[in-house]
């Protein structure tokens, strides 16, 4: 079977399941929601921010990217459903590679106007806060974001591949992303700055400082994804079905 059949199968599992359809749907609603009450927040800062202050739902909107990726895996495993694809798709990897391209292509649609959305309605609230954004920092902002939700979906993808279950992605990503980094950044110092959460985040930063720079975060990021997409991609080779 050729590549665009896989793909139009796997495109409409997608759409078929609620599950997947709902995360979406939680992914531009909470990410809307947040940066929208960040943009009416006080902005006293010294070291305010108005990119991320207007994208700053990016926080729980990775938990929904997380949860899709993972999701979008791990519906093949409930009731040995794994068992009947690669039933209708003998060549693992042909199946798996449709998979992800549904996948990523789901989350950066979503993510490019769940961005765009947060972007309009926290500007509304910072009012002239925001008037320093040039067109191009917006822009980037949009699209870095939409790319960083597609980078951690597919991360959380590839480690259910491995593990064999959502359960398991879960409950190793979502305390990473939320506690990790910040337990270990003043012990880390640095090196905290290649994790795939803080390195991929700084394409929505206005100014950045540290090692890395917006589009060079998101390589990092990407080779965090790319990493467990590989072991998710060998453990479906050569494991049962």
């Amino acid at each position: 079977m050729s590549f665009t059949p896989v793909l139009r199968s796997e495109a409409l599992k997608v759409l078929s399941l609620r599950s997947l359809c709902g995360t979406l749907l939680a992914l531009f609603a909470v990410t809307t929601a947040f940066s929208a009450l960040a943009g009416v927040s006080e902005t006293s800062d010294p070291g305010f921010d108005p990119l991320f202050m207007a994208l700053s739902g990016v926080a729980p909107g990775q938990i929904a990217a997380i949860a899709f990726g993972a999701t979008v895996v791990s519906s093949e495993f409930h009731g040995n459903g794994i068992r009947l694809s690669l039933a209708a798709v003998p060549r693992r990897g042909r199946w798996f590679a449709a998979k992800l391209t549904v996948a990523a292509a789901a989350t950066f649609g979503t993510g490019l106007l769940t961005a765009s959305a947060a972007l309009v309605a926290a500007r509304a609230g910072l009012g002239s806060e925001a008037a320093g954004l040039t067109a191009g920092e917006q822009v980037r902002g949009v699209v870095g974001l939409a790319a960083y939700f597609t980078l951690m979906a597919l991360l959380a993808a590839g480690l259910t591949a491995l593990f064999r279950s959502g359960v398991a992605t879960l409950s190793t990503l979502i305390p990473f992303v939320l506690v990790v980094s910040f337990v270990i950044g003043d012990v880390a110092g640095g090196a905290t700055d290649f994790l795939p959460d803080k390195a991929g985040q700084v394409v929505i930063h206005q100014t950045h400082d540290g090692h890395l720079g917006p589009w060079t975060g998101l390589g990092v990021t990407a080779l965090w994804a790319g990493a467990a997409l590989l072991a998710g991609a060998r453990r479906l080779r050569r494991g049962d079905a």
